[in-house]
């Protein structure tokens, strides 16, 4: 008799053929980055309803406008951040958990805020912001909570276009350089205010 659908098993499998043919496949083989993606199981981070599909090559959605991410975002956000066991990592989290989960073990310390969390004052000193989706502008609160020359990785929002984002502190917030077009759950809360035209 074939084993009921959604067991702990299938998920296990399901997590090996996302390395094997969605990372691998997309040039993520670093050992760590493909140890931690096998050792965090996505099924405990989505509704129930939607753990069947929790390691499909897209986002799934959680409901009230938020998403986990497609696997390969998360993949090559970690092997862009490169964490290390110096690191106090910020993430503002896009509402799964799962992102922190990822990192947890890799840095010193792992701190989650919200989106709407970011855009208020905060403690800072941290050397490394992770941002869990697409956004078009880092509000200035979230780039005050870096330490000087502190690292970003983040999704952007450009015309419409998202892609993945490496970044460094500067004097003048976050500087960002893109590097890989693909598709990234937004995040409404860091939108760009909508300019008046005449």
């Amino acid at each position: 008799m074939a084993s009921a659908p959604n067991t702990t098993a299938d998920h296990a499998a399901a997590r090996r053929a996302m390395i094997d043919s969605q990372l691998r496949t997309s040039g993520v083989n670093a050992p760590w980055v493909l140890a931690r993606m096998a050792a965090v199981p996505r099924e405990d981070f989505v509704p129930e309803a939607a753990r069947a599909v929790a390691y499909t090559d897209r986002a799934v959605p959680l409901g009230d406008g938020r998403a986990l991410a497609a696997p390969l975002f998360h993949a090559q956000m970690l092997a862009e951040a490169r964490p290390t066991a110096e690191d106090r990592v910020l993430i503002v989290d896009g509402g799964s958990g799962y992102l922190p989960a990822l990192v947890e073990g890799l840095a010193a310390s792992v701190t989650a805020i919200t989106p709407q969390e970011a855009l208020e004052q905060g403690p800072g000193g941290f050397t490394l912001l992770l941002v869990d989706g697409a956004a078009e502008t880092l509000p200035e609160t979230l780039a005050a909570r870096l330490a000087e020359h502190g690292r970003a990785v983040t999704g952007t929002v450009t015309g419409g276009v998202t892609r993945l984002a490496l970044g460094q502190k500067t004097a003048d917030g976050i500087a960002l350089l893109a590097l890989a077009e693909m598709g990234i759950p937004r995040l409404s809360a860091f939108d760009k205010p909508k300019a008046w035209s005449f």
